[in-house]
């Protein structure tokens, strides 16, 4: 799984087999400039999954919801889910936090035959609560909590979990006590599958859980500087690149 926040990027990952795509409120940290996901707007979110979707034809294709978009009320929750799939052409949303605190904005989603994708551990849009983003699950209670909060949202529905930030061993225990698959995210190797932001993996990425598989962000900055270069020394464009 790997996130996209437009058409071509979503195309290339849909090209290479990518079982998940992910539109993630990430998108206000990595293509938006913001300090974090608290930000991002549901029609910023719609925007972006709709270019995505254009460019999808095999993978799964997720939205994150975003901050305030079903901490409200289960209505607001169904209405912002229901956007996703009629709006932009998602075929799923994920949330993040418990059954205790949003079971009843998961069941009137899925109600409506939406499926939906949990999240625990390291959830953004709980930063502040946490004092920034810190791993979660260190200590035996903080574990226990964990591994209920998975059952719990198996148990109400949800299809598949991410495990982001929280230790190897406890997303292994996870994993094995759930049937739903777990993607993990800085949650070590025995999830069932592993997702990461897309820029982080072409060379932006600054977290200890990313790994660079291709420096897109060099050849990048060589292309704009090359082309600056030759714009001043009236090197481009030349005879060749001109109509006729």
């Amino acid at each position: 799984m790997l996130t996209a926040y437009d058409y071509p990027s979503a195309k290339i990952l849909d090209e290479c087999g990518v079982d998940i795509i992910l539109v993630g409120d990430s998108c206000g940290m990595v293509v938006m400039g913001c300090p974090d996901t608290l930000s991002v707007t549901m029609d910023e979110m719609v925007h972006h999954t709709r270019m995505v979707s254009r460019g999808v034809k095999n993978s799964l294709l997720v939205a994150d919801m975003p901050f305030l978009s079903y901490q409200i009320s289960p209505q607001e929750a169904l209405r912002n889910a229901g956007r996703f799939l009629a709006e932009s052409g998602a075929n799923a949303v994920k949330l993040e936090g418990s059954v205790d605190k949003f079971g009843e904005s998961i069941s009137a989603i899925l109600r409506a035959g939406i499926p939906v994708m949990g999240h625990i551990g390291m959830t953004p849009q709980s930063v502040n609560q946490f004092g920034g983003f810190k791993v979660q699950g260190r200590g035996p209670e903080s574990r226990a909590r964990l591994r209920e909060e998975a059952r719990g949202l198996e148990d109400a529905g949800c299809f598949a979990l991410v495990l982001e930030c929280i230790p190897a061993d406890l997303a292994a225990e996870i994993t094995a006590d759930v049937s739903i698959p777990t993607i993990g995210i800085g949650a070590g190797p025995s999830c069932d599958g592993q997702v990461l932001v897309l820029h982080d993996i072409l060379g932006w990425g600054t977290t200890r859980f990313c790994k660079t598989f291709g420096d897109v962000r060099s050849l990048m900055q060589d292309a704009c500087a090359g082309f600056v270069e030759e714009v001043k020394a009236g090197k481009f464009p030349t005879k060749e690149h001109e109509f006729k």
